[in-house]
């Protein structure tokens, strides 16, 4: 599996890849979630022009799954990742955070950070399993820009379902 930048023509199938990774929520009640749009092109296009926008790739360099990232108060925020689900359960998901988290050691970030679904079991439970750690109300972790993000998700309606943010450490360099 090989990992990269977007190239602006893939755009579209970021958006391909995030519809159709959605799909797997409709049978848990949360058709609203499989509805919801992906980010616009433009947006999509200010992540890629600022390196921040990275897609795990096949055979034929097609990319199957991506990762946008922002960082918030001194952390590697992972403002997306979506896996579509024909390559989904072959750790795609996994190498995407890695690079991330490599990548993160590079820049000295201290951690990733995430919003997710608390009961979604590709969600919150996944992330727990890559050494992710839920960040309760008090947790000095619980950091204000990712207070931010959490109201303005539920602004969105995501608050539907129960939300956490969760947070992993990065190692130093050696």
């Amino acid at each position: 599996m090989r990992i990269r930048v977007a190239a602006a023509a893939e755009l579209p199938l970021l958006q391909d890849i995030e519809r159709a990774a959605g799909e797997a929520f409709r049978p848990l009640g949360m058709g609203e979630i499989a509805d919801d749009e992906p980010l616009p092109l433009d947006v999509l296009e200010s992540y890629r022009c600022a390196g921040r926008a990275w897609v795990a790739v096949d055979e034929g360099d097609r990319p199957v799954a991506y990762l946008l990232t922002d960082t918030v108060d001194g952390a590697a925020h992972i403002e997306q990742v979506s896996v579509h689900p024909d390559a989904a359960r072959r750790g795609v998901g996994r190498a995407l955070i890695e690079h991330l988290a490599a990548a993160a050691r590079e820049q000295g970030l201290a951690a990733l950070t995430l919003t997710t679904f608390d009961q979604v079991p590709w969600n919150a439970p996944y992330y727990a399993r890559l050494g992710f750690r839920r960040l309760d109300e008090g947790d000095p972790a619980l950091t204000e820009g990712l207070r931010a993000i959490s109201q303005a998700e539920a602004a969105h309606g995501l608050a539907a379902w129960p939300r956490v943010c969760m947070r992993r450490e990065v190692p130093a360099p050696v």
